[in-house]
């Protein structure tokens, strides 16, 4: 209980590098994905689904204590502790870098938006996603929940400034994602996804910082008919690998 609460919490070390989980959906994408489950929770209101994997760990809950415990405000009687997995810098260029397609979250805040870009880059067939320091745990709750399952399929690791800039050595072009259309600025659809690239995407107020703009390769944006000043972070991030995936798809 006190492990679930925990990792509802974030608190890694108390949870014992736990993740919870909560949700019907999300357990089977879990299960489906090949999650380790530690433990499963269930409220004594609820019969135990009988895809639950056999010899895993069922602890049944009072309604009122499942509900002190989860952290959604109308629990649906189901959780569980899983072991997240561990991903190395190197998994998220996928078999080599010649084709790799990578976002990279510099300084996200909203795990709204982490998550829907993990999502979105399996949607789009991204080999990964690297978050750089600053930006928000893709393991919070809201980022997992958002993400629809996608966290547990995708390739998603920390990397630092120079880890990131050490990847134009490898070949990926660093594609810096910008709001105004400036001198130098390339609209998406003219700019060449079809090789080795990674998509950075900035602060959801301060966009990137002067440091990725220094390492980038060039600058990048969509353009906006529309009178509004910029994209919500995700949906920029989400349409630029779209047309990365429309590219790669017409090769």
């Amino acid at each position: 209980m006190k492990q679930l609460r925990a990792a509802f919490g974030g608190q890694a070390r108390l949870s014992g590098g736990m993740v919870a989980i909560e949700g019907d959906h999300l357990l089977r994408e879990a299960l489906r994905s090949g999650m380790v489950f530690k433990t499963v929770f269930i409220s004594e209101r609820l019969e135990l689904p009988r895809w639950i994997p056999y010899g895993v760990e069922v602890l049944r809950l009072a309604d009122d204590v499942f509900r002190s415990v989860v952290e959604t405000q109308s629990p649906r009687g189901l959780a569980a502790l899983i072991v997240p997995p561990v991903r190395e810098f190197s998994e998220v260029l996928g078999d080599g870098s010649a084709k790799a397609l990578v976002l990279i979250a510099c300084g996200l805040q909203d795990p709204g938006n982490l998550g829907t870009l993990v999502r979105s880059a399996e949607a789009f067939g991204a080999t990964g996603v690297l978050t750089a320091p600053g930006t928000v745990n893709a393991w919070n709750q809201k980022a997992l929940r958002a993400s629809v399952g996608s966290i547990f399929r995708v390739a998603v690791a920390g990397a630092t400034l120079d880890e990131i800039a050490g990847l134009r050595a490898r070949g990926v072009r660093l594609l810096a994602a910008v709001g105004a259309e400036e001198h130098g600025v390339v609209a998406a659809q003219d700019t060449d996804f079809t090789g080795a690239c990674a998509v950075m995407i900035g602060h959801e107020g301060q966009g990137l910082g002067p440091e990725w703009m220094e390492i980038a390769d060039a600058q990048v944006m969509i353009p906006c008919p529309g009178k509004v000043e910029s994209l919500n972070a995700a949906v920029a991030g989400s349409l630029l690998l779209y047309e990365a995936s429309r590219q790669r798809s017409s090769q």
